[in-house]
């Protein structure tokens, strides 16, 4: 019998010396889900910028400038002034802007939208605006032309605007607050 224990114990020793084996998932997902999501965003997004660049031909009037975050917009009103600043990060922007589609139609007036108070980079505001309003001074006002990407994207305001809207937004500073914990 002290055979048959000692045997036994000798046995859960070596059973219990094995290294845990890893799980396998249980399905295996590849990349084509995203790579199929990655493949529609460059056709929008080539689509869209093509659409915006037949409406910049139209409108050979305007200066237009590519901005280095990947949307277009020219100056209604620009002020030459270099001692103006333009607003950094925590900085109160007051301002007005209107929302239309690519055709000119309007969504939302700037009366509809009222004077709105904004401080830099704290608050929530469509990447393309909040972009677009660290390009301007007090005073100026600019007419930005946004890929949906830089606009509402995907899921769009959930009112007006639609999913994968290019917009275009002009937009007026009125005063800019600088902060004072810089």
């Amino acid at each position: 019998m002290n055979k048959f224990i000692l045997l036994t114990f000798i046995l859960l020793a070596a059973m219990s010396c094995k290294q845990p084996e890893a799980r396998r998932p249980v399905s295996v997902t590849s990349g084509s889900f995203i790579d199929a999501s990655i493949e529609r965003n460059k056709k929008l997004y080539a689509r869209e910028k093509s659409q915006i660049e037949k409406l910049m031909k139209q409108h050979k009037d305007n200066n237009y400038i590519a901005s280095e975050s990947g949307f277009w917009y020219y100056y209604n009103t620009k002020v030459e002034i270099d001692s103006l600043i333009t607003p950094e990060f925590g900085d109160l922007v007051n301002f007005n802007y209107n929302v239309k589609a690519l055709n000119g139609a309007l969504i939302y007036s700037k009366d509809a939208l009222k004077t709105q108070n904004y401080a830099m980079d704290r608050e929530e505001l469509f990447t393309g605006l909040r972009e677009g309003l660290k390009l301007l001074k007090t005073g100026e006002t600019a007419t930005f032309m946004f890929p949906s990407q830089k606009a509402y994207g995907y899921y769009g305001d959930e009112d007006k605007i639609g999913s994968n809207t290019p917009l275009i937004c002009e937009v007026t500073i009125n005063s800019i607050t600088q902060n004072q914990t810089k």
